[in-house]
């Protein structure tokens, strides 16, 4: 079967150039020129016959071949006589194009050339638009001149007049000063940063009923007298963070020195010797490891009157006489043990002999997150064998507080083991260490029933946590901030971070072992509950006091600016009034200052009051002489309206 002969060409190799043909050209348009001109002089070749012009860098075929290949011949151009006819037609611009991809088979480039164009488009169509609005808007202005150069240079002024107006306001106004001209009216709204931060909403319904005393959180603290702020640092509740922002993260007139290799941080009064912070960080573990209500009352005013050295930490041996003498104390005075949620109980224990202020601070956390950070915690080896647990002067004895564990750690243990220990202090630890153990009589469960014991622990809690002068939650960095910040009057340098992957949130739980962990602590999740609700409304409250505040500042604001307009106005007045002193004379014989003042206010009162009621009678004569002269002649109406118009101005 023979191929044609558009085939047979395509295989053949390429073939050199004749004698006295014409050399390639660096310039293929031209070299094309050259080549259908020769083309074109031949008297027998079938692209004469085609076209006799063809247009400048195109071939002659539809399969040309490369610009070394010899040219065609008559007797050879006739093979492509079949492939011709096709070629021919096509439209002259087509033919081009095709020839342009057959020869530039490139994706890059024809993906260059198409954006160009496409770009070239689009700002010639935006040019086009631009220029029917700015005919539309300035239409006097078309008639003179040409509206084509007007109307892009007022564009490009506009715009730049616009981008230096924003560039002076940003100078003027910088932030939110400026209280006429903001740039957040032009942008999104600002996102309240104690907003939500537990993706919860912002608005909660109230389950408890508080006094405005227990809402209003206002300590007077005197960082130069003798005020003292005491942490009771709660395991695994993030305490330790809270502890390193007050002596890392809190401006202060004398910041506290930390040296670099060293936890704890010297926090001295400005001038003095003494600290104002009873801490991890800045005492040390002075009344035990991680010491709680029970021992913080009655170790922290013994170590305080007895030494004031900040950097003081007693010994054990010393711990246990300091706690002993203060349980003589307290069991020697008549009202030991009355009046435990009264607030002079509450006074008393805040409030040292020498007249020290304790404010008591402390930080919570949900319970099962809690729970479950501390069973991670204790897998990794911690035992918190140096707690003192000290109570009524003694330490519990191995029968009323037994260990879980036999060897020197827990390392290791599993969740169900760790859950099965009956003798576990994780259970409800924060009620534990927030009420005052001396009402149950310490470790021994012998005392009192078990749920009369749980009832006295979660009410000693609930009410020395609502009487403390700042507790947090975990849950909410932003919050816990700002209302130690409006508490004690202390502002932060840099805000708090909200950490929500923790150790407790890796891990994997099923709803059997959470309400397995709920049980386990119960106690703990009615007090969650309780401070939640106390700490949100204390939050708003704060908050509503806050814009409440701002907005008696902004009416004052205004008074006072309206008061120094009128005094302006008043002087001025009395000053052109002063100018003529014959009139002043006539109409106020007294030479005092301040009458002449008076009285002429007074006048202007007058006056003006007899403008606006002349004003109203004018008006009302115009209504009834208008409404009578529209039943008469409408010439004469107009004429004598325009007249009466004329009179009344």
């Amino acid at each position: 079967m023979a191929l044609p002969a558009c085939a047979v060409r395509a295989f053949e190799p390429p073939r050199q150039p004749e004698r006295g043909a014409p050399a390639r050209t660096t310039c293929p348009r031209r070299h094309s020129r050259v080549e259908a001109e020769l083309a074109a002089s031949r008297p027998g070749s079938v692209a004469a016959s085609v076209r006799a012009d063809p247009p400048r860098g195109v071939s002659h075929g539809f399969h040309s071949r490369p610009l070394l290949d010899k040219p065609r011949k008559a007797s050879s151009s006739l093979a492509g006589a079949a492939c011709a006819p096709l070629f021919a037609l096509l439209s002259r611009g087509r033919r081009r194009r095709m020839h342009v991809l057959r020869r530039r088979w490139d994706l890059g480039s024809l993906c260059r050339v198409l954006l160009t164009r496409g770009l070239a488009a689009l700002g010639h169509s935006l040019k086009h638009v631009f220029g029917a609005i700015f005919s539309k808007i300035f239409g006097p202005l078309a008639s003179v001149g040409n509206m084509d150069e007007k109307s892009n240079k007022l564009l490009l002024a506009l715009v730049m007049l616009f981008l230096f107006a924003v560039i002076v306001l940003q100078y003027v106004c910088p932030g939110t000063e400026c209280q006429l001209l903001r740039l957040q009216a032009f942008s999104s709204p600002v996102r309240d940063p104690y907003r939500s931060e537990d993706e919860s909403s912002a608005r909660f319904v109230p389950r408890y009923n508080f006094t405005r005393g227990d809402l209003l959180r206002k300590v007077d603290f005197d960082i130069k007298g003798d005020d003292l702020i005491v942490f009771l640092h709660i395991q695994k509740t993030g305490g330790t963070t809270f502890g390193r922002h007050l002596v890392r993260n809190i401006q202060l007139e004398q910041p506290c020195e930390c040296r670099v290799g060293q936890k704890k941080c010297t926090c001295h009064r400005p001038g003095k010797r003494e600290t104002w912070l009873f801490s991890r960080f800045s005492t040390g573990w002075s009344c035990g490891l991680h010491a709680d209500w029970t021992e913080l009352t009655s170790c922290v005013p013994s170590v305080v009157d007895g030494k004031r050295d900040a950097r003081l930490r007693p010994s054990r041996w010393r711990i246990f006489q300091i706690l002993d003498a203060a349980s003589k104390d307290k069991r020697g005075s008549p009202n030991t043990n009355a009046g435990a949620n009264s607030p002079s109980s509450t006074k008393t224990r805040n409030t040292s002999k020498s007249g020290k202020n304790f404010h008591y601070i402390t930080i919570l956390r949900d319970p099962v997150s809690r729970y479950l950070s501390e069973w991670r915690h204790v897998q990794r080896g911690a035992t918190w064998k140096a707690s003192l647990h000290v109570c009524d002067g003694r330490p519990p004895t191995s029968e009323e507080l037994p260990s879980c564990y036999t060897g020197d750690d827990w390392s290791g243990c599993p969740l169900k083991e760790f859950m099965d220990c009956p003798y576990n202090l994780a259970n409800n630890r924060q009620v534990r260490m927030l009420s005052d153990l001396t009402l149950v009589g310490c470790y021994n469960l012998s005392v009192m029933p078990e749920k009369q014991r749980n009832k006295v622990l979660l009410e000693s809690a609930k009410s020395n946590l609502k009487h403390m002068a700042f507790f947090g939650l975990t849950e909410f960095q932003r919050k816990t901030q700002y209302l130690f910040e409006k508490t004690f009057n202390m502002n932060f340098i840099s805000p708090f971070t909200q950490y929500n992957t923790t150790r407790a949130s890796s891990v994997e739980i099923n709803e059997e072992i959470q309400k397995r962990i709920e049980g386990l602590n119960f106690l703990d999740m009615e007090l969650y509950s309780y401070a939640k609700d106390l700490f949100l409304q204390r939050y708003q409250f704060m908050r509503q006091k806050e814009h409440q505040e701002a907005r008696r500042k902004r009416q004052e604001q205004r008074k006072f600016l309206k008061g120094r307009l009128l005094q302006t106005h008043f002087q001025s007045q009395g000053q052109g009034q002063s100018q003529n002193p014959n009139q002043n004379q006539s109409q106020n014989p007294n030479p005092n200052a301040n009458q002449n003042l008076t009285q002429n206010l007074t006048q202007n009162l007058m006056q003006n009051l007899t403008q606006s009621s002349r004003q109203k009678e004018n008006r009302e004569s115009l209504k009834q002489n208008s409404g009578k002269e529209q039943n008469g002649n409408t010439s004469n109406g107009t004429n004598d309206y325009i007249g009466s118009v004329e009179k009344w101005r």
